[in-house]
């Protein structure tokens, strides 16, 4: 997945601009996502990569940099 469709999809399920989604920016603090709302990004990019994230490697994803790196190792 590029990363212009992965911000696309984060700034889609948040409701955040796409120039907020930065590598560095906070999902809680940054984006003001809740877990319900880390859930639907995770599900989103599952269905768009056709993998499954662990729900292990789920309380990892603090910052868009982490969704990042979840996806160069999927």
């Amino acid at each position: 997945m590029e990363l212009e469709r992965l911000k696309e999809i984060i700034a889609d399920k948040l409701n955040v601009s796409p120039e907020d989604v930065v590598p560095e920016a906070s999902f809680v603090e940054d984006l003001e996502a809740d877990s319900l709302d880390l859930l639907d990004v995770v599900m989103a990019i599952e269905d768009e990569t056709g993998t499954t994230v662990p729900d292990e490697q789920l309380a990892s994803l603090k910052t868009v940099g982490d969704a990042i790196e979840l996806l160069k190792n999927l």
